[in-house]
């Protein structure tokens, strides 16, 4: 089997090292203003469009492919991750940061001029395209500019930017389709992205490349294949089609068979996208296993919660999106704490230990809740998971990039990064088929014969609709349910009344559940912190020796 290269610098290596040591004084801040500013654009992207998509569809007319504004975009952009990672690794940072901002801009300036939802999801898929490099490239150019020691204070940042997006993105989306017009919630991306390119190619370096580098094309084809089908099984099952349809089982024989290709061709590429041998080194597994599951224990919550907030305690809309916040803020608080402690004390495992105790806290006591709990208790357990991933995810960067060789910086973030993406992608469909399967099961067993005989006489769409926790939040959905039962009969309402409780009852059970099964995850995540290699972070990367051969990553 052939064996990935890490015993010297290449000749890549050696000019990218070069380049970066340019880097200095006010050039650096420069360049960390750059990687800032498309990270909260791009991750703000993500969204800002939730709140102005009923007034898109509205114009547009496309309530059907709703979803798909988001698949393209979320399609497109985690299957580029990796091959800018790489790509990046090879001709530098700079070319990667100009070809995603020119392509997000581009997307962004067409999505905003469209006539149709089939036109706005081929320019989000174009927009995604261009996001792909926005967010691989912040973590690895954090790496070229700082040395180990230093990362985790910026990785930290980093995060919490991430997370101020999350927390602005809805607000300004709904403020600016209010005043501004839907459309301008895509324009606006145009002067920041245009400053951003400005400060890029200022900050950044050019590096001279080599020239009789072969690049892994073959690779990246059978990756796209492959990536393709399995984001998008993961993504309809449950939802679009059942686990058993055929639709979706042919997507996961397909994303199999080219996943399988593209793995043999890397084993046999000179430059591959992806090093299979990098799962032979401990710290890259145990802090990809961690990623993941870190991933698909904190969706459940961010997910779900408000379907809990909402369709169990009776809160509004606004309201869940309020008691969401504080997980948000304190998972800024945990990435700025937890970056400073590692630049301080050069270690990570013991915060890795006490990041993910936190997540599995919090998930815990989510699955403690119920029609009775309150509003600052929901609170209390968002605030311990929004600092369990807030320490966590951070160092998670900074520990991979430690240990690897320099000229493979941007192919392991990258791969942080997709690990991460993958794992919300992957949970939420098994999350949702939990709460729905629980929810009907629980449902039919709640609601009395009289109140099942009334619903047998419903039309199928109707029928449908009552078993859709989802919709049965929302208040149009419930007065269209009222209307239904008061139709049929004198004692409507009251039968009404004993459908609403039933609900709440399956519905408390259900997210429970799913509850428990984010707790899973987070344990899983808790218990591969202690396989975790805490390796001492250096103060300077580039002139020390033992940092030129970064450990022996096999080992």
């Amino acid at each position: 089997m052939k064996r990935v290269r890490t015993d010297s610098r290449t000749e890549a290596e050696k000019n990218y090292v070069q380049a970066t040591n340019q880097i200095t004084g006010s050039r650096r801040w420069w360049a960390l203003g750059a990687v800032l500013i498309t990270m909260f654009f791009s991750a703000l992207d993500q969204t800002i469009i939730s709140t102005a998509m009923p007034v898109i569809i509205g114009e547009l007319q496309g309530f059907s492919l709703y979803a798909w504004t988001f698949t393209a975009y979320m399609l497109t952009s985690a299957v580029t991750v990796p091959i800018y990672g790489k790509l990046s690794d090879v001709y530098g940072r700079k070319p990667f940061y100009i070809l995603g901002l020119v392509l997000f801009m581009l997307g962004s300036m067409v999505s905003g001029m469209v006539g149709s939802m089939p036109q706005l999801i081929i320019a989000r898929a174009l927009q995604g395209m261009g996001a792909g490099a926005l967010l691989s490239m912040p973590r690895a150019t954090i790496g070229d500019i700082f040395n180990p020691r230093e990362r985790g204070r910026w990785m930290g940042v980093i995060a919490s930017v991430f997370g101020l997006a999350s927390i602005a993105g809805p607000t300004m989306g709904g403020w600016i389709t209010d005043n501004w017009g839907w459309r301008w919630v895509f324009y606006i991306n145009l002067p920041v992205a245009g400053a951003a390119l400005l400060t890029v190619l200022y900050a950044l370096p050019s590096v001279k490349t080599e020239h009789n580098v072969k690049l892994d094309w073959q690779g990246s084809l059978a990756l796209v294949a492959g990536l393709v089908p399995l984001l998008l099984g993961f993504t309809w099952a449950g939802n679009e089609y059942a686990w058993n349809s055929i639709q979706i089982l042919g997507l996961f024989a397909a994303a199999i068979f080219f996943l399988g290709l593209f793995i043999w061709i890397e084993r046999h590429a000179a430059e591959p996208i992806f090093a299979p041998d990098l799962f032979r080194n401990r710290i890259f597994t145990s802090t990809a296993i961690v990623a993941i599951f870190v991933s698909m224990g904190m969706f459940g919550a961010i997910i779900f919660l408000p379907l809990f907030v909402q369709g169990v305690l009776g809160k509004t809309a606004q309201q869940s999106g309020q008691i969401l916040t504080p997980l948000m803020l304190s998972f800024i608080t945990g990435s700025v704490i937890g970056g400073q402690l590692i630049s301080r004390t050069g270690k990570y495992k013991v915060q890795a230990i006490v990041g993910t105790f936190s997540l599995l806290i919090g998930t815990f006591l989510l699955t403690r809740m119920g029609p009775d709990t309150t509003v600052l208790t929901v609170v209390f357990n968002n605030i311990l998971i929004g600092l369990g991933i807030g320490i966590v995810l951070p160092l998670l960067n900074v520990a991979v990039q430690n240990a690897f060789p320099y000229r493979m910086m941007g192919m392991v973030s990258a791969t942080q990064q997709f690990v991460r993406s993958l794992g919300g992608i992957i949970v939420a469909p098994i999350l949702g088929t939990v709460l729905v399967s629980i929810f009907s099961a629980q449902l039919a067993q709640l609601m009395p014969p009289q109140l099942q005989a009334a619903i047998q006489t419903l039309p199928p769409a109707q029928q449908e609709l009552l078993l859709d926790p989802q919709g049965l939040i929302n208040a149009e959905t419930q007065a269209a349910i009222q209307s239904s039962f008061t139709s049929m009969s004198e004692n409507g309402i009251v039968l009404y009344h004993q459908f609403i409780t039933a609900v709440h009852q399956a519905l408390t059970a259900g997210t429970v559940r799913l509850f428990a099964v984010s707790t899973v995850f987070a344990l899983l995540a808790f218990l591969t912190t202690f396989f975790l290699k805490d390796m001492e972070l250096q103060q300077d990367e580039f002139f020390k020796e033992q940092q030129k051969e970064t450990a022996s990553f096999l080992e």
